[in-house]
């Protein structure tokens, strides 16, 4: 049992051995000033997960805050696990490698802890990372399956460029198919999940794979119906002298799953890294009594990131 001071520094196990802290802080943060002071608080509070991605266009200033960190003794490489992902438009096996490389020199980082496909969906190659037609639909790219982008994954972890690979945005139907091809299983997971999107069924499948399953939009990004408005969750907080966020983000350590978790507000940062474990009667209260059941991202229909606006 995770004892309550514990909680925040959960390190999830998957198969090849390794662990995965389970708490991690977000940088889908539009203004890369904004996540340079964003990731220093982040780091200050304790949250030794940061999640990256191209497709941010912020992994400079990420990059700025982990080295000034590094450079003033406060860390060390080594007490960081870092993300980052590979984006729809670099599918193809011959764009994998350099899209990693440019990931890894804006991060000023010499290797990536997991590297992850950011969605399932091949977008066209090129520059452009919003492809579309003159109707404004996405193009996308018949000429390369999944199955053959995860294989130039896989070749990366070889190479020693990568320590491990991951899915984002994914469908347990999809995820079924490479764990069946794969010749190095996911490491971790991403997808949307919350009070009101458990994911139960997509969470027992990583468990039994040895696959982390990470929630991004923990907290539900803030959107209607709000989940840190419900009447079980607040109850909960009330009755534990927490927040509604707290608890939602302790429930989804404690069930097993890591999580992600976005702010650029130094006091709410600290908050979302102090949680504690909940009585197993307030576990039970939140799966058996919260019935809403909502999916705020489409992402994973079109590869197009819902929470991220398109490039100007």
């Amino acid at each position: 049992m995770t004892t309550s001071d514990s909680l925040r520094y959960t390190r999830i196990p998957t198969h090849e051995s390794g662990t995965i802290p389970a708490v991690g802080f977000g940088t889908l943060i539009p203004d890369p000033v904004v996540t340079r002071r964003a990731t220093d608080d982040a780091l200050e509070a304790g949250f030794r997960h940061l999640d990256c991605a191209e497709r941010y266009r912020n992994e400079a200033a990420v990059g700025d805050a982990m080295q000034g960190a590094f450079t003033a003794g406060k860390l060390r490489r080594q007490d960081l696990f870092v993300t980052t992902k590979l984006w729809n438009t670099n599918h193809r096996p011959e764009r994998v490698k350099p899209a990693l490389d440019a990931s890894r020199k804006r991060l000023q980082l010499d290797d990536i802890d997991c590297y992850i496909i950011h969605t399932p969906f091949a977008f066209q190659p090129g520059d452009d990372q919003d492809p579309r037609d003159a109707g404004g639909h996405v193009i996308y790219d018949k000429g390369v399956t999944l199955a053959e982008t995860w294989h130039a994954m896989e070749r990366l972890v070889d190479q020693g460029h990568c320590k491990s690979i991951g899915l984002s945005d994914i469908t347990l139907e999809k995820l079924r198919e490479i764990v069946a091809v794969a010749r190095i299983r996911p490491a971790m997971v991403q997808v949307e999940a919350h009070p009101y999107l458990p994911e139960w069924e997509l969470l027992d499948f990583c468990r039994e794979h040895g696959i982390v399953l990470q929630a991004f939009a923990a907290l539900g990004h803030a959107m209607k119906p709000n989940v840190l408005a419900d009447p079980v969750i607040t109850a909960v907080a009330e009755r534990l002298h927490k927040t509604p966020a707290q608890i939602a983000l302790a429930w989804a350590v404690q069930r097993g799953s890591a999580f992600l978790t976005t702010s650029t507000n130094p006091r709410r940062i600290r908050e979302n890294i102090d949680i504690s474990a909940l009585p197993d009667e307030a576990m039970r209260e939140i799966r058996e009594q919260i019935k809403t059941n909502v999916r705020f991202n489409s992402v994973i229909e079109t590869g197009v990131p819902g929470f991220i606006p398109r490039a100007g």
